[in-house]
């Protein structure tokens, strides 16, 4: 098998699991054993692990040293602890983020709202999910501070922190794709104020919606 064979295969094997996991064919808490995913998947067990790894990195499952691999089981109050630091971390740099706008990260951000837009219709979730981190991420590079980008991206792996656990409606996918344009637009118009609660609308989405 060639290396972009390998890769395609890989990448094949990580969509099915987390179809699987996102369709509530494999729960949160279920125990991913790796000769059961080769059997469903019909596939090899490096390309079970790879893709395990690689959902693992993701905070969707959780790898335990000497048990395994299970889907990972949220933590209602963990999560909502997690969403207040975003928003402090997260609000403290809109003036930053402003102040550090030029055309060119504006026409970045807005390539990277319709790239999300355009996987809502046409791309695999995990696609759908990197889109998303992509665009977050160049907006708090805004803030001009490397260490807090990074340091947000660990806070947000504490918990199952991928937009598709939330993304229980195509209503609740399209508003959070409208909000991404709509923070643009602040930033835009220089409006710190309306940067900062939508920042806060977004990363606190209705329960249930």
């Amino acid at each position: 098998m060639s290396e972009v064979e390998s890769q395609a295969a890989e990448r094949d094997v990580t969509e099915l699991v987390l179809q699987d996991i996102l369709t509530g064919m494999l729960p949160a808490g279920t125990w991913l054993k790796q000769i059961d995913l080769e059997r469903r998947y019909d596939c090899t067990r490096p390309e079970v692990r790879r893709a395990l790894d690689r959902l693992s990195q993701k905070r969707l499952v959780e790898h335990v040293p000497n048990r395994g691999y299970h889907v990972y089981q949220p933590d209602g109050r963990r999560a909502d602890e997690v969403s207040d630091i975003r928003v402090i971390l997260e609000t403290a740099v809109a003036d930053r983020m402003i102040t550090n706008a030029t055309p060119d990260s504006i026409a970045t951000l807005r390539r990277l709202a319709r790239h999300f837009d355009d996987m809502t219709l046409t791309g695999t979730v995990l696609e759908h999910y990197e889109a998303n981190l992509a665009f977050h991420r160049e907006l708090l590079l805004l803030g001009g501070n490397q260490e807090l980008v990074d340091l947000v991206s660990e806070i947000r792996q504490r918990t199952s922190s991928a937009p598709v656990s939330q993304w229980r409606t195509r209503a609740r996918i399209e508003q959070s794709g409208r909000e991404h344009h709509m923070m643009i637009n602040a930033l835009e118009a220089g409006d710190a104020g309306e940067l900062r609660r939508l920042i806060t609308l977004h990363i606190r989405q209705p329960k249930g919606a």
